[in-house]
């Protein structure tokens, strides 16, 4: 059976959905919670959620929106961030993109310190500072 609206896609990621959408989403989700499955009652907070988040690649459509109770949406939106972040952590150690550990001491620090105390440089070998030990 063919739809008979047409489904809505939002213009830009910002668009804000129109109430007449929001209508349709409820109605299909018939007033439940898409993470928890609990029914949502007047005077629960609320929101409309993207099934696959928009960072991860999702769409701003109607067909990947459903209701979500906040605390639900709350906790989902912090796995998607972080899962996100790791995926940006993977993608820039590949490309080999990532920031140089600036700790002390670290592989690309300038010098380090010898298991007797002893500073030297990495490149030379050569004691710096201090006594010669």
């Amino acid at each position: 059976m063919a739809r008979a609206v047409e489904e809505w896609i939002a213009t830009s990621p910002d668009a804000k959905i129109p109430d007449r959408v929001k209508l349709r989403i409820w109605a299909r989700e018939e007033g439940r919670c898409y993470l928890t499955g609990k029914k949502i009652r007047p005077g629960d907070a609320y929101e409309f959620e993207h099934k696959l988040a928009l960072c991860l690649g999702g769409e701003h459509r109607e067909s990947n929106i459903a209701l979500a109770l906040k605390d639900a949406h709350k906790a989902k939106t912090a796995e998607d961030v972080a899962l996100r972040a790791k995926s940006d952590r993977i993608r820039k150690r590949h490309l080999g993109i990532r920031q140089p550990s600036h700790m002390a001491g670290a592989r690309t620090s300038r010098v380090k310190r010898k298991i007797n105390g002893q500073v030297v440089d990495r490149a030379t070998g050569e004691p710096i500072g201090g006594k010669g030990r």
